[in-house]
């Protein structure tokens, strides 16, 4: 068997070629078939250069999220639906140094001290990792795909997701700058969602994205600033939160500020900015519906300010225009279920009126069909459409 010197490293040509030799001497006293060799040529080069087992799932375009529970447990999501693979890791150790290896390709480090880690791959991937004492059974990693092809409101439409009479209002909306909020469950799409909204952004704005890991892809605006918050480091130093951004995003002079996620106090600044002339603002936010996001909403900003309900209530009514609901169907499909406008405090709540909702229809095969029906119910609060000469005709 061929010895690698230590120290020695090889390019991607040399490497194959030094499996390639292995393999062919393992073939001749074997009698391999071409296309185990195969096979195993690629296992090998995947296990030294690449993520091991996770190399062809990664690669799988179908599959849009991979989750390694431990060494023999690993599941993805494909179509739409959870489905276990045979794929498993040698060993704990393995898995665990694949975990380490994805942490040090984003600059980050995972360990006893610091065993929860978000970071990202090379091409945008989302990466959760999870490492013992706080996983029980190895490292678990979490790996939400980016997205090859960027999606788009015209693929929405393909795919059922959202009607042609929601979507030209939407597009409406973001050009004459209205405020909006995406909601939905994990999952359901609302980054993409997102991304498809800001990519209606007039190109001669400027516009600020802040983002826990970066996923958004605007691309017809080149006056653009892109910031991604940072973890603190292994001695608890040095972190910079969303609301560390958007704070400081304030000082940038932008036109619009567009925040991945609002999952904290951030959300006190973000209304804040909202109701402070920065018109047309984007974010999203997890809930289970739009009254739900609402409710989330004051939470989150009472968790980092001790004013009164009343007051909290009011900035959300003045500062968000309208709520755009997001869902997964049972079917494991996509789709925008419900548009709501902030319409303001009635009975000392915030008010919505429903301007689209999701009607199902009777399904074959297990498919979930419907379409996102208007309500009838007009745009209150056109004031903006007026400014900016958009007519909703």
């Amino acid at each position: 068997m061929e010895q690698i010197p230590p120290g020695v490293s090889f390019s991607d040509e040399e490497l194959m070629g030094v499996i390639e030799r292995q393999i062919q001497g393992q073939a001749r006293e074997n009698d391999l078939r071409l296309e185990v060799k195969k096979s195993l040529r690629r296992q090998i080069y995947n296990a030294i250069r690449k993520m091991d087992v996770l190399q062809d799932l990664l690669e799988d375009e179908d599959i849009t999220e991979i989750m390694v529970n431990g060494p023999s447990s690993i599941f993805v999501e494909k179509d739409g639906r959870l489905q276990k693979t045979d794929r498993r890791f040698e060993s704990v150790e393995r898995l665990d140094h694949i975990a380490q290896q994805i942490a040090s390709g984003g600059n980050r480090i995972v360990n006893e001290s610091n065993p929860i880690l978000d970071v990202r791959l090379e091409d945008g991937s989302r990466v959760n990792i999870v490492v013992p004492p706080i996983a029980l059974n190895g490292p678990v990693i979490t790996i939400r795909k980016f997205p090859k092809e960027v999606m788009t409101m015209e693929k929405l439409l393909e795919m059922e997701a959202v009607s042609e009479e929601a979507a030209a209002f939407l597009e409406k909306l973001v050009k004459a700058r209205y405020n909006i909020f995406i909601s939905g469950g994990t999952g359901a799409g609302k980054t993409t969602f997102l991304n498809i909204l800001s990519n209606f952004i007039p190109r001669e704005e400027r516009i600020i994205t802040i983002e826990d890991s970066a996923e958004l892809q605007i691309r017809q605006v080149p006056n653009l600033v892109r910031l991604e918050a940072r973890n603190a480091n292994v001695e608890g130093k040095n972190q910079v939160t969303i609301r560390d951004l958007v704070k400081s995003s304030l000082r940038m002079r932008p036109t619009r500020i567009i925040v991945g996620e609002i999952r904290d106090a951030a959300a006190i600044d973000l209304l804040s900015a909202m109701n402070t002339g920065h018109d047309g603002s984007l974010s999203t936010g997890h809930a289970n519906s739009p009254r739900d996001m609402l409710n989330r909403l004051e939470t989150l900003v009472l968790m980092g300010m001790d004013i009164p309900l009343a007051a909290v209530r009011q900035q959300i009514a003045s500062g968000i225009d309208i709520l755009v609901h997001l869902g997964r169907l049972r079917d494991g499909s996509r789709r925008v279920l419900q548009i709501d406008e902030i319409v303001g405090i009635e009975n000392e709540r915030v008010s919505l009126q429903t301007l689209f909702q999701f009607q199902e229809k009777n399904g074959q095969k297990g498919r979930v069909e419907g379409v996102l029906c208007a309500t009838g119910k007009k745009l209150r609060n056109q004031e903006k459409c007026q400014r900016a000469g958009v007519s909703l005709l």
